[in-house]
């Protein structure tokens, strides 16, 4: 019998190192991602560029506006492309085009510009779409960093696993790489923090190209500010009907 109660003791300990170590991690991806959208409903200003062999290629600009519920609005602000938009709402993703009836849908792999895609842009976090699990500790650009090995929680996520470092010290982004459905590693992610009105956050993100290693994309907030949104915004048929003012 007391041989079965230490049994019972050292199982029970080990079901609360678990829960704790997964609570953990949901912690640590919640703080990640507060770097990334220190703003429950944001609009941030957005210019994507690409680089080629390291020299400038093209870029576009974006109005991308987030609100709670996983909803964000992508407005293309990019001479020949007034008035395209894209809208995430949770799982669903649509493309809406100046003259057409009807909004398209998309995944969100879809490409924006480089290796930028909607699911890129768009409001996507990690605490609210992966689990996962501390792997070790390890230096990565100089810093000293957490590896998190995350599995997507959905089969629509863009990227069904991530392994994602962040700063011990603070646990900010610092580098992820990202695989697609196939387990195949498609991109590496570096992430730039920067202070701004006394907040730090994300303000740049840096995307190679794991299959064209000569290609990169840069993703800059060049501003991120607080703002409420009516729900007609995050309606696929109004958006369909309507521009939305700058």
């Amino acid at each position: 019998m007391f041989k079965q109660l230490i049994i019972a003791a050292l199982l029970a300990a080990a079901g609360h190192a678990s829960h704790a170590a997964a609570a953990d991690v949901e912690a640590i991806l919640k703080k990640a991602d507060s770097f990334r959208l220190p703003d429950a409903s944001a609009q941030l200003d957005t210019l994507v560029q690409t680089f080629k062999d390291g020299k400038p290629d093209k870029e576009k600009r974006y109005q991308v506006l987030v609100r709670p519920g996983g909803k964000s609005l992508v407005l293309s602000r990019s001479p020949g492309e007034a008035g395209q938009k894209v809208l995430m709402s949770g799982d669903d993703f649509w493309l809406l085009v100046p003259g057409s009836a009807r909004p398209l849908r998309i995944t969100p792999m879809q490409k924006l510009l480089g290796e930028a895609s909607t699911g890129d842009i768009a409001n996507m976090t990690w605490a609210g779409d992966y689990s996962g699990a501390v792997v070790r500790e390890l230096e990565v650009d100089g810093v000293l960093c957490l590896e998190l090995a995350l599995a997507a929680l959905r089969k629509s996520i863009s990227y069904q696993r991530v392994v994602l470092h962040v700063a011990k010290s603070d646990y900010r982004p610092v580098h992820a790489d990202l695989f697609a459905a196939s387990d195949r590693k498609i991109k590496q992610a570096r992430y730039g923090v920067e202070t701004r009105n006394g907040r730090t956050s994300v303000t740049r993100m840096t995307l190679i190209d794991e299959i064209q290693t000569s290609r990169e994309t840069q993703v800059h907030v060049q501003s991120n500010k607080p703002r409420q949104f009516g729900d007609e915004l995050f309606n696929p048929m109004y958006l369909s009907r309507n521009d939305v003012a700058p």
